[in-house]
């Protein structure tokens, strides 16, 4: 188990959508258990593949309060969302330094592949929706800047580009 860097903005990868798993193999399990370690290092509550240059849709999460609780998902796919919105100032470790107020659906339905390949339909509440949310986004190429208007964008990126 490895820490992997994680992409700086603005690699192309980060804004490139991920491919689908066709199946869980031990190599999948390995890239999950470095993503695992690389989300704890952060530390944060999740981390998406191509966040650290894998080009493959699979994501971590992890928002519990003692930690060691976290959810491996291929293909995590959306299927239904809550119709009531939860702020939550988010980030990430591809921009460091920077992060905005981002409106999510509080509760959302998620099927995905999960660990022993089977296909699984889990509930997410709170930051646990809003991580999946927020992964999901990262393996369509899009990063949590990019839910802001283009005056707030352009603001947090010269920002950050002050602070790189």
């Amino acid at each position: 188990m490895t820490v992997r860097p994680c992409l700086p903005w603005p690699d192309k990868r980060l804004k490139t959508v991920a491919e689908p798993v066709e199946q869980i193999t031990d190599e999948i399990r390995a890239i999950w258990d470095d993503m695992i370690d690389t989300m704890e290092a952060m530390p944060g509550v999740g981390l998406a593949a191509n966040q650290i240059g894998v080009l493959k849709r699979l994501a971590v999460v992890d928002a519990s309060e003692t930690r060691g609780q976290a959810v491996r998902m291929a293909n995590p796919e959306v299927l239904h969302a809550s119709i009531h919105l939860r702020d939550h100032d988010e980030a990430s470790p591809n921009l460091p330094g920077v992060s905005a107020k981002i409106k999510r659906p509080r509760a959302v339905t998620v099927r995905f592949l999960n660990a022993a390949g089977e296909v699984e339909e889990r509930d997410f509440v709170g930051l646990w929706a809003t991580s999946v949310q927020h992964q999901i986004d990262h393996l369509n190429g899009k990063l949590f800047f990019d839910r802001l208007s283009k005056v707030k964008r352009d603001m947090l990126l010269r920002k950050a580009r002050k602070l790189g």
